[in-house]
């Protein structure tokens, strides 16, 4: 197999693998509640709406989907669930970028060639 299709196909891959990461970041609010727990460590429900406009069970709803994208996830402390970042699930959408940056930069670079011939 081509290098070529091998990076094809490690695109495919990582993009398939990033689509829900970026879908669940794709909200200012989950975005946010992840920007607080990476920020702050873990926490729990309480605590993430401390001080926000965002009702308890929004959060919760909102936890649920980044769980389901695997950005976070929750244990039981006591009586209350404490949610925490899943950095590994950061790594897989930043892997993505990086591979979607290099790319536009080879484009770029040929354009470059091209129009300086």
């Amino acid at each position: 197999m081509s290098a070529t299709r091998s990076s094809k196909r490690a695109g495919r891959a990582g993009a398939d693998a990033s689509v829900l990461i970026f879908a669940a970041l794709g909200d200012r609010t989950r975005l946010q509640v992840v920007t607080r727990l990476c920020r702050d460590g873990p926490m729990s429900i309480a605590r993430l709406t401390d001080g926000s406009a965002v009702t308890r069970q929004a959060i919760a709803k909102h936890l649920r989907v980044l769980a389901r994208a695997g950005l976070v996830r929750g244990h039981r402390r006591g009586r209350e669930r404490h949610w925490e970042l899943e950095p590994r699930r950061l790594e897989v959408a930043r892997a993505y970028l990086d591979l979607v940056s290099t790319r536009w930069d080879d484009a770029l670079e040929r354009l470059r060639a091209a129009v300086e011939r």
